[in-house]
């Protein structure tokens, strides 16, 4: 090879590269939780599955402001969210609890002032839970929050940072005036359940979906007042992203209304209470859809 021919080969071969390194990979993002870091693998795998083109993972961020942040910085392209949240702690609105209506205005809000798209509901609702121990729910007749309300006995309450610190969160609570006994605990998530069977409280604000509510004699008081907006789980995407690579919404979209409560519970208590790794569960998840 001449000279000529070899330089000419370098010069394509730097265009080729300059194009490789130059086409954006997808970003998932979620949340520092379990359910968030098992939903934001799911949806990383499938769109690696689907569009054979490996995806960028940035979960664990942090709380819902911080992965929020980073989804408008462009830090991520993508991440799931709930609508009850991003309804009162993103865009500070409240006194709706109509799903159909919380999700509308969030995605409406997103969309016009933020550039963010909202797909369709994954399926599930991951809601607060109330829990108590089994046991005093059935020595104190406790099956709602209004009976917890009407007990002098009083409550000790363990929460995440975030519970104690969102207005429907600690703050709705005001609709019952339950007796506290002590200032609330702020703990981890992954604590709240072994101080409650340990009795360091009395109550606790965990989430419908957790999976050790199958696995443990727990109680969840019902919300009777409906004071906890709606929380449907959603993709929640950059809209630059869906204009410049239309295929991904029709990959992501594959994914809307295939989760229930119980699957979901099932693959938290997989991670949490089995010790499963979390690209084992979501793995599995995917093949159960045929991915």
């Amino acid at each position: 090879m001449d000279r000529k021919t070899l330089f000419g080969c370098l010069i394509c071969l730097l265009f080729l590269l300059a194009g490789c390194s130059s086409k954006h990979r997808i970003a998932v993002g979620s949340k520092n939780f379990t359910e968030q870091v098992i939903l934001g693998e799911i949806i990383a795998q499938h769109l690696e599955n689907r569009l054979h083109q490996p995806v960028d993972r940035k979960l664990n961020l942090g709380g819902t402001l911080l992965a929020h942040q980073a989804l408008l910085s462009k830090d991520i392209d993508l991440y799931p969210e709930y609508t009850g949240t991003a309804f009162t702690n993103v865009l500070k609105r409240s006194g709706v609890t109509d799903p159909v209506v919380v999700l509308d205005r969030v995605r409406t809000e997103y969309l016009t002032g933020m550039g963010v798209e909202w797909l369709d509901p994954l399926g599930f609702n991951n809601s607060f839970a109330m829990t108590v121990r089994g046991a005093d729910a059935r020595d104190r007749h406790l099956e709602k929050l209004s009976d917890a309300a009407a007990d002098p006995t009083g409550f000790a309450l363990g929460a995440g940072y975030e519970f104690l610190q969102r207005p429907d969160g600690y703050g709705a609570l005001n609709v019952y005036p339950i007796r506290w006994i002590a200032p609330p605990k702020s703990m981890d998530l992954g604590l709240l359940y072994t101080a409650l069977l340990q009795k360091k409280v009395s109550i606790v604000a965990g989430g419908t979906t957790d999976g050790l509510l199958d696995k443990l004699d727990l109680k969840v008081l019902e919300d009777d007042k409906h004071v906890f907006p709606p929380y449907q789980a959603c993709i929640a995407v950059r809209t630059d992203l869906l204009a410049s690579n239309p295929e991904v919404r029709k990959v992501l979209s594959e994914l809307s209304g295939k989760f229930t409560d119980a699957s979901v519970r099932k693959m938290n208590s997989a991670v949490d209470v089995d010790h499963r790794q979390v690209v084992e569960v979501a793995k599995e998840f995917l093949q159960k859809l045929g991915n």
